[in-house]
């Protein structure tokens, strides 16, 4: 009787955990990219980066969440992936610059064949690249932590 009684408890606490940790990475994404926060939730929040740039953060639990930058254009400026590698640093830890190199790589496949990742080992960097009926071109990049940190 009292494990039931004590599951309400337990699963609230760990819903606090979460939205804790998505708020400490929501933060450093904040400060390691200067962006502006507009949506917190428990396990996601949004972004404002500059007039064409997005960031989205997906919080998993307790660990493996991922960041993405989105860019209202065929061709991002340098800036677009300085964001996204500070965004992604913040997020898995992993050197910016090599976040930043592996999204270029990603970027630059993704024009010729619409999607490409480079697999940073703890990570994978993905990007695509589209055409919204109504947003016109647009850049999609991600990094995605996943369990094989080898």
């Amino acid at each position: 009787m009292r494990a039931i009684l004590l599951l309400p408890i337990l699963c609230l606490a760990a819903g606090s955990a979460r939205a804790d940790e998505c708020e400490t990475l929501a933060s450093r994404v904040v400060t390691e990219t200067g962006a502006k926060a507009d949506q917190t939730r428990a396990d996601y929040a949004t972004f404002t980066a500059g007039p064409d740039m997005t960031l989205s953060l997906a919080c998993g639990a307790p660990a493996l969440s991922s960041v993405g930058a989105q860019y209202r254009g065929a061709n991002p400026p340098e800036a677009y992936f300085t964001t996204f590698g500070k965004a992604g640093h913040a997020v898995t830890g992993i050197d910016a610059t090599t976040i930043t190199e592996a999204a270029h790589k990603a970027k630059e496949t993704a024009s010729r064949m619409r999607h490409s990742n480079v697999d940073l080992g703890g990570a994978l960097v993905t990007c695509s690249t589209m055409v919204s009926p109504d947003k016109g071109p647009l850049t999609l990049c991600a990094v995605i932590e996943h369990s094989d940190k080898s």
